[in-house]
């Protein structure tokens, strides 16, 4: 689409937040009075008066050199994001009580603080970039445009303080309101006209998050048509890129938490866009949008427990506001249950957007709703996923095949999630803690990123290989009201000459205690040097008798083996989960006592 074509649909004053001063005064005014959103006010109210009597952290050159020296993320990080958070917490409150001068001062000061940051990128996101570079080549020639650097939450910034502009205009000194502009302009859109991003052709949330945000910041400040299209010209194909990452059956192959991030940015700009444009570009109508939306409602496995393969965290909360806006959208989108609701301090990024459409985008009026039973195998990206619920409790089961080239990709074909009720038996480790190493060449020897964290095979001393043509193929996947079988051909996911085949087979009985039986079947050339059936759990109590294994927390769970073929070794595991914790968990290791070139390899895990 030519710039001319698009400006022409760009002539919509629709309102794309309040039409008048008096509509938005209006509408706080009556979620003050409306009991259904005192719970969320109050936890706003609560922060805002908490961080009035903070001193706002400054981000120092020492700070931004610790990732350089030491690999660490977290000191930068931990203020950077935290002065977002006052940024989305004053401006909230300036929203809820215009007549507070110390929440107006308060946000003039985060704004001015932020428009005077050396970068709005994070300094992980700066490698070999002109902000990095010692080069001095400084002229009295005419001036060129600086060459920014846009990430992820450089174009968060802009769109974050464009919207907080629009809305609190009136009550700003003028002086900020020019500065919100003048360095929107110079940081994000002046270098994103005349520089090519490599995110821009990205088939994962990047895509999304910074295009999305470019457009909407856009949209909400450049009035001139022209410039206007020009901006949203390149930012179309970006989000085009973006949808290209997902299979027809709309699996955020990136988790949960990254479904949240990307795709809720694709919404809040399709948004902004289809009211721009009188509803004549509608980015939600499109079938593959249309399934990555029903995406929440299928991950989540029982309450907040979701199937959390690649770097994704085990539990979760949902945007109310982003739910309920979808499902006005599809017909089918189903509203999550209110106790999910993710809390307005949860987000340690402290974002705007997400915090500002939890409130203006919720709707007292729609239904709640548990899902339920269900089960769902998605060919394209190779996901299996079971919940069934009995009056003995809820029980939920997982897997995956797919490839070793993933969007955050971690090596775990094969690989499978087990629980009942809340409690997890059988575990994805999950997100690591970010550090420079993390996405480098050393990424697959963290434990959560390799196959040695998963509950897969370990053959011949070997783990699994990563690449594109490390890859599951999928004999059968049925799926019934009683018994569901899934069966996969995982041999390629390794390295091995002498490995023909293996298959793993999951049955899924689906009794009121349902049962889980694993079977591996395995086909070399010449004898395997070693063959260890690794099984990842939290850190239970664990029982050992002939021929079982009892693993105990709230609940209870048997293995069945046959202990003349495997021999149990249960070692400890601990890494650095994303939120820099240290988390304990146990590895089950059978080993296979006379491997031999033709094997077969059979677990029965019975809830009781």
């Amino acid at each position: 689409m030519i710039s001319t074509e698009l400006k022409n649909l760009l002539v919509s004053h629709s309102p794309l937040l309040f039409s008048t001063t008096k509509e938005k005064e209006d509408w706080w005014r009556n979620a003050r009075n409306n009991p259904e959103f005192i719970p969320l006010l109050d936890e706003v109210r609560n922060e805002g008066s908490r961080l009035l009597q903070e001193k706002e952290q400054e981000l120092t050159y020492s700070l931004f050199r610790l990732f350089t020296e030491n690999g660490s993320r977290q000191e930068f990080e931990k203020v950077y994001f935290q002065k977002r958070h006052r940024l989305t917490t004053f401006t909230l409150m300036v929203l809820l009580e215009p007549m507070n001068k110390e929440y107006v001062t308060a946000l003039e000061n985060t704004i001015w603080s932020v428009c005077n940051e050396y970068s709005w990128c994070l300094p992980a996101h700066l490698k070999n970039s002109s902000e990095t570079s010692t080069t001095i080549g400084l002229s009295l020639g005419e001036h060129s445009v600086e060459n920014y650097s846009i990430d992820l939450f450089a174009a968060e910034t802009a769109f974050s303080l464009s919207e907080i502009v629009m809305l609190t205009g009136n009550v700003l000194d003028r002086l900020i309101c020019k500065i919100i502009y003048v360095e929107v302009y110079k940081r994000i859109f002046l270098p994103f006209k005349t520089t090519k991003y490599e995110w821009e052709t990205q088939e994962h949330n990047w895509a999304a998050v910074c295009a999305g945000s470019i457009g909407s910041a856009a949209i909400h400040l450049i009035e001139d048509p022209n410039e206007l299209a020009t901006i949203l010209e390149r930012v179309l194909p970006a989000m085009e890129c973006y949808l290209k990452g997902f299979s027809d059956d709309g699996v955020c192959l990136e988790g949960y938490g990254y479904w949240q991030y990307g795709f809720g940015y694709y919404v809040y700009f399709a948004d902004l866009l289809k009211k721009k444009t009188d509803g004549q570009l509608d980015l939600f109508d499109d079938e593959k949008v249309h399934q990555i939306a029903l995406f929440q409602q299928r991950c989540f496995l029982n309450q907040n427990h979701v199937v959390n393969f690649s770097d994704a965290n085990p539990t979760a909360s949902v945007f109310l506001g982003l739910s309920h806006y979808l499902s006005k959208v599809y017909h089918d989108f189903e509203p999550p249950e209110r106790k999910l609701r993710a809390k307005f301090t949860e987000d340690h990024c402290g974002r705007w957007a997400p915090a500002i459409r939890n409130l203006l985008w919720f709707d007292e009026a729609i239904p709640e709703k548990s899902w339920g039973n269900g089960t769902n195998y998605y060919k394209e990206s190779q996901w299996f996923i079971s919940r069934h619920q009995t009056e003995l409790g809820s029980f939920s089961f997982a897997a995956k095949g797919g490839n070793n080239n993933e969007p955050h990709n971690h090596n775990d074909i094969g690989h499978f999630i087990l629980q009942r009720d809340n409690e997890v038996f059988f575990k994805d480790l999950g997100s690591g803690l970010y550090t420079k190493d993390y996405f480098s060449e050393e990424r697959y020897t963290y434990l959560c990123n390799g196959s040695q964290g998963h509950s897969v095979p370990i053959i011949n001393h070997q783990f699994q290989d990563e690449g594109a043509s490390r890859f599951a193929r999928i004999p059968q996947a049925d799926i019934g009201n009683d018994v569901e079988i899934f069966e996969l051909d995982i041999a390629r996911a390794y390295d091995l000459e002498p490995l023909q085949k293996l298959t793993r087979r999951f049955t899924w009985v689906k009794k009121d205690l349902p049962k889980l039986v694993v079977e591996d079947t395995y086909s070399f050339t010449e004898q395997p040097v070693s063959i260890v059936e690794r099984l990842i759990i939290p850190s239970l109590r664990i029982t050992e008798a002939e021929d079982e294994v009892i693993l105990e927390g709230k609940q209870r769970l048997r293995i069945l083996y046959d202990s003349r073929v495997l021999y149990l070794e249960v070692k400890r595991l601990n890494f650095i989960n994303h939120s820099g914790n240290m988390e304990e968990n146990l590895a089950l290791d059978f080993t296979v006592l006379n491997p031999v070139k033709e094997c077969n390899v059979q677990f029965i895990f019975q809830f009781e």
